[in-house]
């Protein structure tokens, strides 16, 4: 019975946020006859740094318009026709102290129209050599190597020798 009422509530619960998220979109496409249109943006996931290329159909041939980045601190950018019929385009870059998550981008066309997509920064995995003051993650230096081999080679011999030498003389004992 636990896991029937479970499942209800569980269903109940998705169907309602589905709902939630799907009218705002609906209202805002029939808002003052302004068109949300589809926003292109590539890459759609960027590291700080990155220059991100939107394009829309929204502002129609020869259109214009002028984006809007500044959910993530890259704030407002022109769109220019491109050499694609009907499409405007424009750029804009990630800023370095942008945080990982995704940001929605939009742009408002001089004829009215507007156009929104997302953006998700992601963060860049460390690369090159880490520096932590311990060491470090240097690659092997095959003179490094091979001082390393002759000192290990050295103890190793000298070792013996000693053992070799206590052994003989406790023998005489």
């Amino acid at each position: 019975m636990r896991t029937t009422a479970r499942l209800f509530t569980g269903t109940a619960l998705a169907v309602a946020a589905i709902g939630a998220f799907a009218a705002p979109a609906a209202y805002a496409g029939n808002e003052n006859n302004n068109d949300w249109g589809t926003l292109e943006v590539y890459p759609s996931s960027a590291s700080p740094g990155t220059t991100v290329t939107v394009n829309t159909l929204a502002c129609g041939k020869h259109g214009r318009g002028v984006g809007d980045a500044n959910s993530l601190g890259a704030g407002d950018f022109k769109l220019e026709p491109s050499t694609h019929k009907e499409v405007v385009v424009g750029q804009f870059r990630v800023p370095e102290h942008a945080k990982a998550g995704t940001y929605g981008i939009s742009v408002a066309c001089d004829n009215g129209k507007t156009a929104r997509g997302d953006l998700t920064v992601k963060h860049r995995n460390p690369s090159g050599h880490v520096q932590t003051g311990v060491g470090g993650s240097v690659g092997p230096d095959s003179t490094q190597v091979t001082a390393g081999a002759a000192v290990l080679a050295a103890a190793a011999v000298g070792g013996v020798w000693l053992l070799r030498r206590r052994a003989s003389g406790a023998q005489g004992h």
